[in-house]
């Protein structure tokens, strides 16, 4: 494990190499001028990336009204289960006011209706139910919000109670809000409850009749008829109210890829509806999600040439769920690049980061990727080597054998066809010999003959 840190270090130590090397000259940066709203405090956060894209007085503290709820629902869902029974204690009951779905002491809802009844009708009762059941003690829970907005990373945020009634130690930003909700639209329940316009509770062990909720935030439902307010793209949110802390409104909406999240506070009825409309279609005609592994084409072809084990398959590569938001006018390749180290995780080696008019606008992890790792090239190379030159020598050793053997077999065929031709002429051959051997004889006796005369 240790050696692969160390060959991973040197691919991400590469990678920055290279950063460092071809950042070209950036154009000017243009971020677009956002709107005027009545609003004292409001923001617009991309969900996906973290990124704002507007903001007025964003982390200014304030109270926070009902909006509180999200954090509630958000800590319910996330440690218990939707069918578990939550038993309304007197506190729940007499320790609240303002809005309820008048639940009686002693009386049984499910986590399920409890979650329904607290951010479609904004119970106070079923919040502070909840907060006694998940948190086994009321005070406990207060803790756990505290600690999940520190854990957040929530700066101008302490709670003092679970629905959001005036505390003068309950306060919170609009920036601290939308990091909230940023954390809760990635719970697949939290996101069906403040999706849900319409919900029916059936009767308890207290109430004989159905309990009829409807959501209260007009730009998802038409709330006591209105209509003016409802927008296409919303997908939930949260309403809040009191006299202290005027009209609050988180909203969140997505359209063309993107999942924004809206919360404006210190409004004025109808303001908080109108103003997250003008933000919302401002941010939506302005700026655009990119797919950071779709479309970094330096550092993903860096990694491949640098790659440091022989696989198919790099050893570390781009989560492909990374994202940043640009404004329209830009292109991905405006946008500066910085990798960052990441030390204490085991999956994820670093992390690009995008910086663009002076805002961070996402980025993506540099994970290890689980593909194996195989030998060292040059070890590699050196046994394929070896394996080469053993393949060849076996080659070599065959063709002789086989040379030999063709050779033997045709010194076997041609003694073969010689005997049979001796065998098969035996006689023709003899008597061709013998008349040889007879002319051999006349030319000699013939000779002697003559020169027998010539003496």
């Amino acid at each position: 494990m240790k050696k692969k840190k160390k060959w991973i270090g040197l691919v991400l130590g590469a990678v920055c190499l290279f950063q460092i090397n071809v950042v070209p000259v950036q154009a000017e940066e243009y971020w677009p001028e956002g709107p005027q709203i009545a609003g004292e405090s409001a923001v617009v956060m991309e969900a996906s990336t973290g990124t704002v894209l507007y903001e007025k007085n964003c982390h200014d503290q304030s109270y926070p009204a009902s909006i509180t709820k999200i954090m509630t629902s958000y800590l319910a869902v996330e440690n218990s289960s939707l069918d578990e029974d939550v038993t309304f204690s007197k506190n729940s009951v007499y320790l609240t006011e303002g809005s309820g779905i008048s639940r009686d002491v002693g009386e049984v809802m499910t986590m399920e209706e409890c979650l329904y009844g607290l951010m479609l009708e904004s119970a106070n009762e079923c919040g502070y139910a909840i907060a006694e059941h998940v948190g086994k003690d009321y005070n406990d829970f207060i803790k756990m919000m505290n600690d999940k907005a520190k854990e957040l990373g929530c700066k101008d945020t302490h709670f003092n109670n679970p629905h959001g009634l005036p505390d003068e130690d309950h306060w919170t930003s609009a920036y601290d809000i939308a990091q909230i909700s940023r954390a809760a639209l990635k719970n697949d329940v939290f996101r069906m409850i403040v999706n849900t316009k319409r919900h029916t509770i059936p009767p308890t062990n207290k109430h004989t009749d159905e309990t009829y909720l409807i959501n209260h935030h007009k730009m998802l439902t038409n709330y006591q008829g209105d209509t003016q307010y409802l927008y296409d793209y919303c997908i939930g949110g949260k309403t809040g109210y009191t006299s202290v802390a005027g009209s609050t409104l988180a909203t969140f909406a997505e359209k063309d890829g993107m999942t924004l999240i809206c919360v404006v506070m210190k409004e004025q009825a109808p303001n908080h509806y109108l103003d997250t409309r003008i933000l919302f279609d401002y941010c939506f005609e302005n700026f655009q999600l990119w797919n950071v592994a779709e479309n970094e084409k330096n550092y993903a072809q860096d990694m491949k040439e640098n790659k440091i084990f022989e696989n198919e398959e790099s050893f570390v590569g781009m989560n492909k769920e990374g994202s940043i938001v640009l404004p329209k006018a830009a292109a991905f390749t405006d946008a500066v690049p910085k990798i960052v180290e990441i030390k204490d995780s085991k999956d994820v080696i670093g992390n690009i980061q995008y910086t663009y008019a002076g805002r961070t606008v996402g980025g993506t992890d540099i994970e290890v990727t689980g593909a194996k790792v195989s030998e060292f090239k040059f070890h590699k190379a050196k046994q394929e080597e070896k394996e080469s030159k053993k393949e060849e020598k076996v080659v070599k050793i065959n063709i002789k054998y086989i040379f030999l053997g063709i050779l033997a077999v045709a010194l076997l065929i041609g003694l073969g066809f010689g005997i049979y031709y001796l065998v098969d002429n035996f006689y023709l051959i003899k008597y061709k010999l013998e008349c040889r051997r007879q002319r051999k004889m006349g030319f000699k006796d013939m000779k002697f003959r003559r020169g027998k005369r010539r003496k």
